[in-house]
């Protein structure tokens, strides 16, 4: 499967598992719901999650390459974020997507670490 189908993957169960772990901290106010997930899941808290990884060598060499092959694939990103973050963002989504169809503990793993890292940082996940 080339990286952006696995970023289509990706970007679709971990947007599935940052809902999961909202709901579970008893939040039910859909407007509410939906800022707390932009924190998790925009393309800037993706691509600082990733960088994270990467830093903290909480990836092996495999998983970089399955990150690189997403990142690779994509284009020239969106009007809304520079193309660095949306390459980061997209090599993301891809190795989540790899991961959730062959090693979904490992997937699930990872994105446990991910969304402990937003949610423990000053980091707000916004948009550029």
């Amino acid at each position: 499967m080339n990286g952006l189908t696995l970023a289509y993957i990706g970007d679709a169960y971990y947007e599935l598992k940052v809902r999961m772990y909202l709901i579970d901290k008893k939040l039910t106010h859909v407007n509410d719901l939906h800022k707390q997930a932009i924190r998790f899941t925009s393309g800037t808290a993706q691509a600082k999650i990733m960088e994270f990884f990467i830093e903290s060598s909480l990836i092996s060499e495999d998983e970089v390459d399955l990150f690189k092959r997403g990142r690779n694939a994509s284009g020239p990103g969106r009007k809304n974020i520079d193309a660095k973050t949306y390459h980061l963002a997209t090599g993301f989504e891809s190795l989540v997507g790899f991961l959730y169809m062959n090693q979904k503990d490992r997937a699930d793993e990872l994105i446990v670490l991910g969304i402990n890292y937003i949610e423990k940082g000053d980091f707000n996940g916004k948009s550029s």
